[in-house]
């Protein structure tokens, strides 16, 4: 149950910090809210009482719940892609396969470990308005970029079918799908299905 956070101390901290740590509550704010009521059923008034903030301190950081949804949003793909470039810097290998699996793994384990990040950025975002959709788009196209940028010039890859952009779409529509439908499994499935899923996906489109 989403519940109100007490008064914030702001002792000390600047106008610039005060405003960057009052976003961040309204981010979790948000991450939780739309969770646990869904971005359709839930309001303003249940996310100010979430962070323990005025919807005059909210409207002073978005527009409307919508920005603070896309906010949720880029925030579970930004974790995520801090994850990959991580697993990426650390790899003691130059091998494809071994890459991919990296970066999978550490993509699957930072957009899982939070049941919240699933069900707002697989679940809740879905569909909410055209806007939405192009931005979807627009990070789907990101990270095509990323698995593009690992694999092309490397011995023993092909260009997909179809080209980089197309095999990327339908492959993040695959994981988006899967992430969704292991979201709802009751039991979930071990996390290490979906690494195994998504490796062998993204292999099989990449091997020559």
């Amino acid at each position: 149950m989403t519940t109100a956070r007490t008064r914030h101390n702001y002792t000390g901290t600047s106008v610039a910090e005060r405003q960057i740590e009052r976003r961040a509550l309204f981010i979790e704010a948000g991450l939780t809210v739309f969770a646990e009521k869904s971005y359709a059923n839930s309001s303003l008034t249940d996310v100010c009482a979430a962070a323990g903030l005025s919807r005059r301190q909210f409207y002073e950081q978005f527009a409307g719940r919508e920005e603070l949804l896309v906010a949720v949003y880029d925030a579970v793909q930004g974790r995520a892609r801090d994850a990959v470039a991580a697993a990426l810097a650390t790899a003691e290998t130059d091998d494809l396969r071994a890459l991919i699996d990296a970066a999978v793994r550490a993509y699957t384990r930072a957009i899982t470990d939070d049941i919240r990040c699933v069900t707002v950025a697989f679940v809740e975002i879905v569909g909410v308005s055209p806007a939405i959709e192009a931005h979807r788009a627009q990070v789907r196209d990101q990270w095509g970029e990323v698995v593009a940028a690992i694999a092309q010039g490397r011995e023993g890859v092909r260009t997909p079918p179809g080209g980089w952009r197309v095999a990327m779409a339908a492959f993040i529509g695959a994981v988006n799908g899967a992430v969704h439908q292991w979201s709802m499994d009751d039991p979930r499935p071990p996390v290490d299905e979906l690494v195994d899923v998504f490796s062998t996906l993204l292999n099989a489109l990449t091997a020559a």
